[in-house]
């Protein structure tokens, strides 16, 4: 596909507004940049790497133990932990429960999560270099070409697929409200993707294409807006997006249902951090 858009086209105006807007929700504190691990809890209290105190769960409950020489505090109160601490969560749910270091004691986040029904923490680091050296994702440069009109045919139900995640240990669901259909250059065949539900009537399509693994990371995700009365949608790739789990390996970011693919290269949107 060749591009014709040039310099003073309003439609590229508002892609660098979006642009920035992606760049600067990335940046922001204890955001998907600053992980620095994933654990899992065992039943007997045991230290963690880069967190103090004493971390287990009962399978239902996740127990954290410290004292006050640990230096750990509620993200929620501010208060002190010192003595044992009990949260509860539902699977996929996650709390921002206590933070520590750096200068005002507020530099790590420990989040508390719960993947596959088990109870997991990630710290999540202020001062860590993939949030330090950050200035943007790299991408590919806009193309109208990638801006495709299709249609949108809803489940009477939504489907729930299951699916694998970026953490091989833990499995996942996409909840398929009905499927994303178009053509693209170089490609004989509709081509059908899974969608999942966003705010307002917004859709979520999650893909693989043949840039993967190459000039992008092992999928993407684009958003469309909501579809029109008659059920047309437009799908700009150029807003395709990574995953956390292409700048941290500590995510559990969903892969595409089985079969979502674009059988082409999609060189639009974001490319692999670093490149």
């Amino acid at each position: 596909m060749s591009s014709s858009a040039t310099a003073t086209d309003p439609r590229i105006a508002r892609w660098e507004r979006f642009r920035d807007g992606r760049n600067s929700v990335l940046a922001t504190e204890h955001g998907w940049l600053t992980l620095t691990s994933f654990q899992w809890l065992v039943e007997e209290p045991s230290a963690v790497e880069l967190a103090p105190g004493l971390w287990s769960t009962d399978g239902t409950t996740a127990f954290l133990t410290a004292s006050a020489k640990d230096g750990l505090t509620l993200v929620a109160t501010g208060e002190t932990v010192d003595g044992t601490l009990s949260a509860v969560l539902e699977d996929e749910e996650s709390l921002m429960w206590v933070r520590y270091g750096g200068a005002d004691g507020k530099q790590v986040v420990v989040e508390l999560a719960m993947r596959a029904d088990k109870y997991a923490i990630r710290t999540r680091d202020d001062g860590s270099p993939v949030l330090t050296e950050f200035t943007a994702v790299p991408t590919y440069d806009y193309n109208p070409d990638w801006v495709v009109t299709g249609r949108f045919e809803p489940y009477e139900e939504p489907q729930d697929v299951p699916i694998g995640t970026a953490n091989p240990l833990v499995d996942g669901v996409h909840r398929s409200v009905g499927e994303v259909v178009f053509r693209v250059s170089g490609v004989e065949h509709e081509i059908r993707l899974h969608a999942e539900a966003e705010k307002l009537g917004a859709l979520n399509v999650t893909f693989h294409d043949e840039t993967n693994g190459d000039t992008t990371d092992e999928w993407r995700k684009v958003f469309i807006p909501r579809p029109r009365p008659d059920g047309s949608v437009v799908i700009d790739f150029n807003r395709a997006i990574n995953y956390p789990s292409a700048f941290t390996p500590y995510g559990t970011c969903p892969m595409p249902v089985r079969g979502n693919s674009i059988d082409v290269r999609v060189e639009a949107g974001e490319k692999i951090p670093g490149v």
